[in-house]
């Protein structure tokens, strides 16, 4: 009786939109990089001045093309992402992270940007060279990588002072029950060496819009997915351990403040 029920016809027929929609978001991923992004990417690697840049100011473009249309698809799903958070330059920028989408929101955001990546990343052919000629940081500084993140640490001063932004998930890896996990100190420490301020986001509900361990959106809502600041810590005066270990408490502080607020 349950196979014929309303209730299953509309599970499955739920099911099938999430699919549908899924499989459309993929191939703007696949089919959009290639038939829309790829030429623009070409002729940034061939005549751009600063190919950095150019990548970084594509990837966001083409991140900001696919929330556009997961917006559209999904319209169960609101976003509010206060504007202060858009205005952010010039800053370590460390948030939560409940989803895999939180790290390409964040690059959608901010056309000038910065992120650390897993190193394994470096290794897919073609993705690997993309994400070395965007500039990116790998997350090990073993072998062959510890050269290429020296690199990157020692231009962080310039790049943050003309208005870049180095986003980081200092948990290192989602969340698996909302919680927040141990902080990496790398963050802090490249705030700290450079003199920049560091801006504390809060994302909310990404997770309920790509849930883990799935591969189809869950695309009905209703849901809010929030991005919000909840304010800047002091890094540059964090002198010594101690200091270093007081501004991660800080952080951290106010990331469970607010998980605690709902």
């Amino acid at each position: 009786m349950e196979r014929n029920s309303p209730a299953a016809g509309r599970r499955r027929l739920q099911t099938f939109f999430d699919m549908a929609i899924t499989l459309a978001l993929w191939a703007y991923f696949t089919a959009g990089f290639v038939l829309l992004f790829a030429p623009f990417y070409l002729l940034a690697g061939i005549f751009a001045r600063n190919r950095e840049q150019a990548f970084q100011q594509l990837n966001s473009r083409f991140y900001r093309g696919f929330f556009a249309l997961a917006r559209r698809l999904m319209p169960g799903h609101r976003w509010q992402i206060q504007p202060e958070v858009r205005a952010i330059r010039s800053s370590v920028v460390v948030c939560n992270h409940q989803s895999y989408l939180d790290s390409i929101l964040l690059i959608s955001l901010y056309g000038r940007h910065n992120t650390i990546v897993k190193s394994r990343l470096f290794d897919i052919p073609l993705f690997g060279n993309m994400l070395q000629w965007s500039g990116y940081i790998p997350s090990s500084a073993e072998g062959r990588f510890a050269e290429m993140m020296i690199r990157r640490i020692e231009s962080m001063d310039a790049f943050l002072a003309a208005g870049g932004n180095l986003i980081v998930f200092p948990e290192g890896t989602r969340s698996r029950d909302g919680r927040i996990g141990p902080l990496n100190p790398g963050a802090f420490k490249i705030a700290r060496r450079c003199r920049t301020p560091i801006k504390v986001l809060y994302v909310t509900h990404t997770d309920r819009m790509f849930r883990r361990g799935r591969f189809a959106f869950d695309t009905r809502g209703p849901n809010t997915i929030r991005l919000e600041l909840l304010g800047e810590v002091d890094a540059a005066g964090a002198d010594g351990k101690r200091g270093l270990v007081r501004a991660m408490d800080r952080v951290r502080e106010m990331l469970e403040s607010r998980q605690m607020a709902g």
